[in-house]
């Protein structure tokens, strides 16, 4: 198997910091970190809980945030499962509520504890944000505290020591998992060992465990010295968190355009792992670094909805409230002579480019991809095949189902903070969110209906209409003699402007002389 060329690239300033994760020159993800909105996944707090719900088994516990964090009863406990934080930051099946049965299922179906006896109304809890603020909900918080290091995972209130589940090797994990075992203090707690710890000595384990039990007892230390709520532990920066997690021999190089950042990443690897400083270099040229890599042409294609295939084949990926659908169409590339292997093709392009789409893009949540109908069974099973191999490449947890009966592949991909699309661009104040406005000529019929409505009135007998200037070109074109006609029926003195600060489908009416705004007064739909 051809390894991956791997390359990270940061681009810092002080303004914003962003991170561009390139497998074979190709961009996969996109990480940006900003002061006015900075990551909160793994910052530990001393929380009051506000209510308990017995109902949906959960808490909302007030963590200083604008919005209470949702702690759930799966949360009080520990997880089976040997995971990486690196891989883990959310529910593999999050539907993007903050509710009820996912988290179960999360679970491997364990006895929740009944969140009633455990938690009460104005009590104290240390909790840990697993999920960052999304839409109109808050963070969601776990009292299953963990401290990342860049070869261990500690967690005070679990038990075991595990293995992450990428480390495939049995003697391996075997080796790793008598190792830690054997070095870890009686009672300490629970230890994960990660994905980057195959080549991890002695000497290097008890020193992270060293430093991570210290790092604990000064959580537990500042907990008994504040008032809830009050944050106790921050996570590290964006540009550390990347080192520590995802730098490794398995990536060619490092590079990052700012020489304070330089400098920090330097240092850190000094202590967790010198031998890759080699693999770190500064970009010092003069064109800017995402621009070398072309890296700023691929952001503006972010939000596009449609998205080009290598063939000429194309998907549509459309964001909603309850899910995200990707529609897949062959568009230009028609074949030759074999309809079932021209969809065939176009269908595995499309599995790898949706796979890289939803982490690019990193959209989570449920997810339903209409692939090209297909009568071979055996084919539907490539896809889908080809689909869950790419998406081994992600971080994020991920599960895709079997093609359904309507040739559907639904999916789900875990959602730890809000996508790019909902953190880098606002609703459009025209449209509204649904990407449409109206027409001229049905913002012309509004209009109409809106005057009607000012005649019957009786208290006006002059009014000026402004409109958008392609509206007032359609009426001088399409209806030119739509005003003389409308005054005939009203009574009224009419007269049009047009304006180019209206939005396209927007009218004002002012009446004359005093130039009075009555539009709302007079609105219809």
């Amino acid at each position: 198997m051809i390894a991956l060329k791997r390359e990270i690239l940061i681009s810092g300033s002080p303004r914003e910091t962003r991170v561009a994760i390139l497998e074979d020159d190709r961009l996969v993800e996109l990480l940006v970190d900003r002061p006015d909105a900075r990551r909160s996944v793994g910052d530990i707090y001393l929380g009051k809980v506000e209510a308990v719900l017995p109902g949906i088994q959960a808490a909302f516990v007030d963590i200083g945030a604008e919005k209470s964090a949702f702690l759930h009863a799966s949360d009080l406990i520990a997880s089976d499962e040997d995971e990486d934080p690196a891989e883990r930051e959310g529910d593999d099946d999050d539907n993007g509520d903050n509710g009820t049965a996912h988290h179960e299922r999360g679970r491997g179906r364990r006895a929740l504890p009944d969140i009633g006896d455990e938690l009460k109304r104005g009590q104290t809890k240390l909790v840990q944000v697993i999920k960052e603020p999304i839409g109109t909900k808050g963070s969601r918080v776990t009292a299953q505290i963990s401290l990342a290091g860049r070869f261990l995972v500690y967690m005070p209130f679990a038990e075991k020591v595990g293995v992450s589940r990428k480390i495939e090797s049995r003697d391996l994990r075997t080796r790793l998992r008598d190792m830690v075992g054997g070095l870890v203090p009686k009672d300490a707690g629970g230890w994960i060992i990660r994905t980057v710890a195959d080549d991890l000595t002695e000497e290097v384990c008890k020193r992270e465990i060293d430093h991570l039990v210290g790092l604990w007892k000064k959580v537990k230390r500042r907990s008994g010295s504040v008032r809830a709520p009050a944050l106790l532990q921050r996570e590290t920066s964006l540009t550390r968190g990347i080192v520590r997690d995802l730098f490794s021999d398995k990536v060619d190089s490092l590079l990052v355009d700012s020489k304070l950042l330089f400098n920090e990443i330097a240092s850190y690897l000094k202590q967790i792992d010198p031998s890759l400083q080699g693999r770190v270099k500064l970009y010092e040229a003069e064109d800017p670094l995402f621009d070398e890599y072309d890296i700023e042409g691929e952001i503006r294609g972010l939000f596009a909805q449609r998205v080009e295939l290598p063939t000429g084949g194309y998907i549509i990926i459309q964001p909603t409230e309850a899910l995200t659908s990707i529609d897949v169409n062959t568009g230009r590339y028609t074949g030759k002579k074999d309809p079932e292997g021209t969809i065939l093709k176009t269908n595995l392009e499309a599995a790898r480019e949706v796979a890289r789409q939803l982490r690019l893009r990193d959209i989570g949540g449920i997810i339903v991809v209409d692939f090209i109908d297909m009568e071979s069974r055996g084919n539907r099973d490539k896809v889908l095949q080809e689909l869950r191999t790419h998406l081994g490449r992600d971080r994020a947890r991920t599960r895709a189902f079997a093609v359904s009966e309507l040739g559907l592949i639904e999916m789900t991909r875990q959602r730890v903070r809000p996508s790019l699309w909902q953190s880098m661009t606002a609703e459009c104040p025209t449209c509204t969110g649904t990407g449409r406005v109206f027409r001229p000529e049905v913002v012309v019929r509004r209009m109409e209906r809106s005057l009607k409505r000012a005649s019957a009135d009786h208290k006006e007998r002059q009014l000026a209409v402004r409109l958008h200037p392609e509206v007032a070109l359609y009426l001088l074109e399409q209806e030119p003699n739509f005003l003389r006609q409308l005054e005939k029926q009203t009574g009224l003195e009419l007269e049009v402007r047009d304006d180019p600060m209206m939005r396209l489908d927007e009218f004002r009416m002012m009446a004359k002389p005093a130039g009075r705004d009555v539009t709302e007064q007079y609105a219809v739909a």
